[in-house]
C-alpha cells in the first residue's frame, strides 16, 4: 500500500503542476492563439503573481514586505489584479509595436522583474526568496498524498473556471473580433472596431491567468525565489501552447500535461543514467529536448496537436437540424 501510496501521491503531484501550468497557456492562448500578441515575457507576470501572493499571505517577518497573513483565496486574487495592472501598463505602453518589437519589449519587462526580485531583498528576500508560504489544507492535511490531492482538486476546478469563461469569451462576438485582429488588423479597424482597446483587453485578461498561475505554483511549492522564473520558463510555456496547438483552449490544456510529462520523465531519466558529477548537465540536455520537441512539431504539425478550430469544423461537428436528420 504504501508503493501504491507513493504512486498516488506522485500522480497527484505531477497533475497538479501541469494544471497550474494550463492556467498560465490558457492565458498565452488569450493572447497569442486569439489575439496574434507576441508575449515573451510571460515569466515576468508569472512571478509578480507568484510575489503578491506570497506576501499577502505570508506572516510577519524581519527586513520583507509583507505580514499581512491574508487568506490564500485573497492572494490568488490579489495576484491575478496585481498582474491583471501590470499587463494594463506594459499594454498601454507597447502593444502599440508589431511582432518582433512586442517581443523585445515584454521580453525586458519580464527581465526586469526578475532583476527587481533578485535585487530588493526588502520586497522578497531576493537570491534567497520567499519561504514560509502557506499551504491550504497543509495543516489539517499534512504532507504527501492528502494533501497533493486535495491541491489537484483545487486546480483542477480553477481549470475547468478558466477553461468554460474564456470558450464563451472566444466563441462571443468579442472573441471573433479578437480573431478578426489577429487575422488582419487593418480590415477589423476599417469595419470600426477599436483594434487597440481589443488588443489591451485580451493582454490584461490574458496577464491575470499567469498571475494566477504564478499564486497557484507559490502556494503549491511553499517557496518561490527569483531562479524560478528564468527566461526558460517563458520557453517551456509557449512549447506547451504550439504543442497543443494555438487557438485551441483543449489544445492549450493538452500541451501543458505533453510538455510537462516530458519534462519530468526526461529529467528522471537523464538523473538515473548520468553520474552525480554531471548532474547539473542534466538541466540544459531537459532543453535540448523540449527544443527538439518543439522542432518536431513545427515541421510535423505545425497547428498542434489539437490545432484551432474553424468555423467549417465547428459546423461539421454539430449535429444536423431534426429536418435534416428525418430520412426521406
Amino acid at each position: 500500500m504504501s508503493d501504491l501510496a507513493g504512486i498516488a501521491s506522485y500522480a497527484a503531484f505531477f497533475l497538479a503542476f501541469a494544471g497550474i501550468f494550463a492556467v498560465v497557456v490558457l492565458g498565452l492562448n488569450l493572447q497569442w492563439g486569439f489575439t496574434g500578441l507576441f508575449n515573451v515575457g510571460v515569466a515576468g507576470f508569472v512571478a509578480i503573481g507568484a510575489y503578491v501572493s506570497a506576501i499577502l499571505t505570508t506572516p510577519d517577518h524581519p527586513e520583507q514586505l509583507g505580514g499581512f497573513a491574508l487568506p490564500i483565496l485573497a492572494g490568488w486574487a490579489g495576484a491575478a489584479v496585481a498582474a491583471g495592472l501590470a499587463g494594463l501598463v506594459v499594454g498601454v505602453a507597447a502593444l502599440r509595436l508589431r511582432h518582433d518589437y512586442l517581443a523585445i519589449a515584454t521580453f525586458g519587462v519580464a527581465v526586469a522583474i526578475q532583476l527587481v526580485a533578485l535585487n530588493a531583498q526588502w520586497i522578497g528576500g531576493g537570491p534567497f526568496g520567499l519561504h514560509f508560504i502557506p499551504k491550504p489544507f497543509e495543516s489539517t492535511l499534512g504532507a504527501g498524498l492528502p494533501f497533493n490531492a486535495a491541491y489537484l482538486a483545487q486546480v483542477v476546478a480553477i481549470v475547468a473556471l478558466a477553461y468554460a469563461a474564456l470558450e464563451r469569451l472566444v466563441r462571443s462576438p468579442w472573441g471573433r473580433v479578437l480573431r478578426a485582429i489577429r487575422e488582419d488588423e487593418a480590415a477589423a479597424e476599417s469595419l470600426g472596431k477599436r483594434v487597440f482597446a481589443f488588443r489591451l483587453q485580451a493582454f490584461v485578461l490574458g496577464s491575470a491567468l499567469m498571475g494566477l498561475g504564478g499564486a497557484l505554483y507559490a502556494h503549491f511549492v511553499g517557496y518561490i525565489a527569483p531562479e524560478d522564473f528564468l527566461p526558460i520558463l517563458t520557453f517551456q510555456l509557449w512549447t506547451m501552447l504550439v504543442v497543443g496547438g494555438a487557438g485551441n483552449n483543449r489544445g492549450a490544456i493538452l500541451g501543458a500535461v505533453v510538455v510537462w510529462g516530458v519534462w519530468a520523465m526526461s529529467g528522471g531519466a537523464l538523473r538515473a543514467m548520468m553520474p552525480a558529477d554531471a548532474q547539473a548537465r542534466g538541466a540544459a540536455l531537459q532543453v535540448v529536448l523540449i527544443g527538439i520537441l518543439l522542432a518536431a512539431m513545427l515541421v510535423l504539425r505545425p497547428r498542434g496537436l489539437l490545432g484551432e478550430e474553424t468555423a467549417i469544423s465547428r459546423h461539421a461537428a454539430a449535429p444536423a437540424p431534426a429536418d435534416e436528420r428525418r430520412p426521406g
